[in-house]
């Protein structure tokens, strides 16, 4: 399911299906070619050259991604589609999780979909209906993306998708124009982030603000608390084995992992500024959870990246602007600050020539930068060009995850099977805020783990 304010591709405004097409019209250069075959020389298409053998064709890609973000994420291939003569026609759906299933089931299969799950990919891997990259396809893919990104699309030693867009999901958001009225510095460590908070408590002010709320998916954001502190408190080697269950949902890691969170989310000294008490986070919806940042009714607030685009029109991000981030500090030195993240994967149902040369376009930088430059985007690509970046807060997430000492980890969710990570995950940790004993909580989801 994608989540409201929290899909791996950034911030959904509607839930309602949008199908566009972008059809491969010709371009004006190509002294009314059409884009075909026998005129790819014009002056605008020589970054196409490589698919000049390509005889078109058409290509269906569907995803999640849509309205105004899907409208840009078409305009960076468009030049591509207009040069190799490919007719991509794209479709966006607010119900992607549930109907690429019926789509594949069908026979209806798109040529390419893009998955911000790879928990749900996985799904069709093991089906055999998603096809392993073609080897110009994953040779890209190694070239332009860290191994971080590329294992958890990796099965029996094959790649079955290619990285696009990106997220951080590590991110407190603050106003440095407040910090720096109180004399509040970035704290560094944990223990600074509770001193911290403990000041602002006693300036009068909640330090955190929160909210939970979105409709089916309600409860995600504490997994990305939990998640956070899992990777900080006990290192990415244990991540690793709760996401896979190799040690149980409820293992006593996980339980003081919350416990942690505990001190912060249900602490009714710290929350919820601007909004009400404890369990006012459960009915506070994750978009509007932070807002009260900027009336200085709280002091931070985590969520991912892409809380951006949530923030009123006309709000400064920066570092000496309204709002601006950090990334949410270690808990033990010798872990430091892994960062959490998501994104989608571009994998393929289908493998005619004009599939793969669209696969092997979206694995390059110039589709990066050219998304990157249609804005409200970035991605891990090794040579996305940050100048490209049109916010400070996109360019710092970008800088952090092309950062070679950068461990990075998927959101935990995401990448568990569906019916935990995007189900009784989220509601045990909405029964957790709202009173719900830690180890009763993840002792519901470890019954709900499906037998293998």
């Amino acid at each position: 399911m994608v989540r409201p304010i929290r899909p791996s591709h950034g911030a959904v405004v509607t839930a309602t299906s949008l199908s566009l097409a972008l059809l491969a019209t010709g371009c004006d250069y190509l002294s009314g070619t059409g884009g075909t075959s026998a005129g790819r020389d014009g002056a605008g298409c020589e970054p196409f050259a490589e698919w000049a053998d390509v005889e078109g064709g058409t290509v269906d890609i569907y995803a999640s991604i849509r309205d105004e973000e899907g409208e840009r994420m078409q305009r960076a291939w468009q030049d591509f589609a207009e040069c190799t003569g490919i007719n991509i026609r794209y479709e966006g759906s607010g119900e992607f999780e549930a109907q690429v299933q019926v789509k594949v089931d069908g026979g209806n299969a798109p040529d390419i979909a893009f998955f911000p799950q790879p928990g749900l990919l996985s799904r069709f891997v093991e089906s055999g209906d998603a096809l392993p990259l073609p080897d110009s396809v994953a040779k890209r893919a190694q070239e332009g993306y860290p191994e971080d990104w590329l294992q958890y699309v990796e099965h029996d030693g094959k790649l079955y998708g290619t990285p696009l867009g990106a997220n951080v999901k590590s991110f407190v958001w603050y106003s440095p124009g407040f910090f720096e009225k109180n004399g509040y510095e970035i704290p560094q460590t944990w223990d600074d982030l509770i001193t911290l908070s403990d000041t602002m408590a006693d300036d009068g002010v909640k330090p955190w603000c929160a909210g939970i709320e979105s409709g089916e998916a309600t409860g995600w954001p504490v997994t990305d608390w939990l998640e956070n502190v899992m990777l900080r408190e006990h290192g990415p080697e244990v991540y690793d084995q709760w996401i896979d269950h190799e040690i149980p949902f409820d293992d006593p890691k996980v339980t003081q992992a919350l416990d942690r969170v505990g001190d912060i989310l249900r602490n009714p000294d710290y929350v919820n500024g601007g909004h009400g008490g404890v369990k006012s986070i459960a009915t506070t919806s994750s978009q509007v959870g932070g807002l009260p940042i900027l009336d200085e009714k709280c002091g931070m607030y985590l969520m991912g990246s892409f809380y951006a685009a949530q923030w009123p029109e006309g709000t400064e991000i920066a570092e000496d602007g309204d709002v601006f981030a950090f990334n949410l500090p270690t808990i033990d030195e010798e872990i430091g600050t892994p960062v959490l993240g998501g994104g989608e994967f571009a994998a393929a149902f289908s493998d005619r020539p004009e599939v793969v040369a669209v696969q092997e376009y979206l694995a390059t930088a110039d589709y990066a930068n050219n998304r990157a430059q249609e804005g409200a985007w970035f991605s891990a690509h090794k040579d996305l060009d940050l100048d490209a970046l049109d916010n400070p807060n996109d360019r710092f997430a970008a800088d952090l995850l092309r950062d070679p000492d950068t461990v990075f980890r998927w959101d935990g969710g995401d990448y568990m099977p569906a019916a935990v990570g995007s189900g009784t995950f989220w509601r045990a940790m909405t029964n957790w805020i709202n009173g719900s004993d830690t180890e009763d909580v993840l002792s519901y989801v470890e019954q709900s783990w499906p037998k293998s």
